[in-house]
């Protein structure tokens, strides 16, 4: 029996599945993790340049290199794990070390991403994040103590997580050495996969955080211009009844503020788009954390209902407004043409009735041509009949005068005769 040959994509999109696996983590440990965005599309970014640079970083330790087109790759860069992931706009750096510093989120503990190796980085830096990964604490007091010490109480977001494994804890600031900071107590006996899957998803919430706010941004630039364009759309649309200006310069108008609004939704659709799945991939990931509460503090969840969501209306409203702005601009271009089309309609009916006027005109000048017409045939005809008879009279002792006078009357009933019938036959 011949073996039926496997789809082309059989394998790569299985082992898509399973391309990103979760780090292995011991506690304690430290984290120190990057991503790293061009200031281009996503369409027009140019993934040697990250692989280049991620290169860079591998031959300063003597690590093996990634295969040419992967898109994830995991090695050792010194006393640290090293996990590099390309993403569709961006790409990320995970440094993960055994044992913590003396220090909380000491500085230094970043270094493991070299400053002069990330000052040549081809992007700009999305987010830089420091996990500390220890042991909770037997006594709940010594926890919190040690959270209000290490982060801003006011925007302190902390729960427990995974059944209870861990407690997370951040407050989504930017500390003075440029890093933002979270702290991973982990219940003793939880395993180092569960607690790689828990700083995993840290690491995804604040990048996708990140991600999401850029919507924003893109969001208050088009706020402005649709503050612009606004008062105009309304006073065209208000104006659609008036005599000026002409319906003619009105459409125009009216066409340059969609062409306008056209290229604006080219312009933000994809940030947008982005924002909203980038949004839903940052909710998932809150969830998966099944979170429970800690002595009444809030919980991610929670911050993000506070802080974050808003922000993600404000997206949702530019980008309703401007589809709005949109289809008002397109009725509003249909009653213009309408009402355009009706004028010229009258125009055209106007035109049709002086043609009429002008065919009336014409038919009553051919009716007095063809009068004069008879009258000239048959003075022509009347001499030829004069001089065909002139024989025949001259022979009876008619006279010339008399000949002629005689045939007056019945050429020129011939002729109108004659002519009729022609005129008949061309209708």
């Amino acid at each position: 029996m011949p073996v039926l040959p496997d789809h082309p994509l059989r394998f790569a999109t299985v082992n898509e599945l399973h391309a990103r696996p979760f780090p292995t983590l011991q506690v304690p440990s430290m984290v120190a993790y990057l991503a790293i965005k061009e200031p281009v599309n996503a369409a027009n970014r140019d993934r040697a340049l990250d692989r280049a640079h991620l290169l860079a970083l591998l031959d300063r330790h003597g690590a093996g290199h990634p295969p040419p087109e992967a898109t994830h790759f995991a090695g050792q860069i010194g006393r640290s794990d090293l996990k590099w992931e390309s993403h569709a706009e961006f790409v990320t750096y995970s440094g993960f070390t055994p044992g913590v510093s003396a220090r909380p989120f000491d500085p230094s503990e970043a270094e493991v991403f070299p400053a002069d190796w990330l000052a040549s980085a081809p992007g700009r830096l999305l987010t830089s994040v420091l996990i500390r990964i220890e042991e909770m604490p037997e006594d709940e007091t010594q926890l919190l103590a040690r959270m209000e010490d290490w982060f801003v109480a006011e925007s302190l977001a902390v729960s427990r997580v995974v059944d209870g494994a861990a407690v997370v804890a951040g407050d989504f600031r930017i500390d003075p050495a440029g890093q933002m900071r979270f702290a991973v107590f982990v219940r003793p006996g939880t395993g180092a996969r569960r607690v790689g899957r828990i700083v995993q998803r840290l690491c995804e919430i604040e990048t996708y955080r990140a991600m999401s706010m850029l919507g924003l941004m893109r969001s208050r630039q088009l706020t402005a211009r649709l503050n612009a364009l606004d008062p105009r759309l309304s006073g065209l649309v208000g104006g659609l009844d008036a005599s000026e200006p002409s319906p003619e310069t009105a459409l125009h108008n009216l066409l340059a503020i969609s062409a306008e609004l056209e290229s604006l939704a080219v312009q933000f659709s994809f940030r947008f788009g982005a924002t909203a799945a980038y949004e839903a991939i940052l909710n998932q990931r809150i969830q998966v954390l099944r979170e429970e509460r800690l002595v009444g503090r809030q919980t991610f969840a929670e911050f993000m209902m506070r802080r974050y969501d808003p922000a993600m209306r404000t997206v949702k409203s530019a980008e309703r407004r401007l589809a709005q702005m949109s289809e008002r601009a397109a009725r509003a271009a249909e009653l213009l043409r309408t009402r355009v089309d009706v004028e010229r309609s009258a125009q055209n009916q106007n035109l049709l009735e002086s043609m009429d006027r002008r065919a009336d005109l014409a038919l009553r000048l051919q009716h007095t041509v063809e009068g004069l017409s008879v009258v000239a045939i048959s003075y022509y005809a009347v001499s030829l009949a004069g001089y065909l008879a002139a024989p025949l009279g001259k022979s009876l002792g008619i006279g010339k005068e008399t000949l002629t006078a005689a045939l007056v009357l019945p050429v020129v009933g011939v002729v109108w005769f004659m002519v009729r019938r022609i005129r008949r036959s061309f209708h």
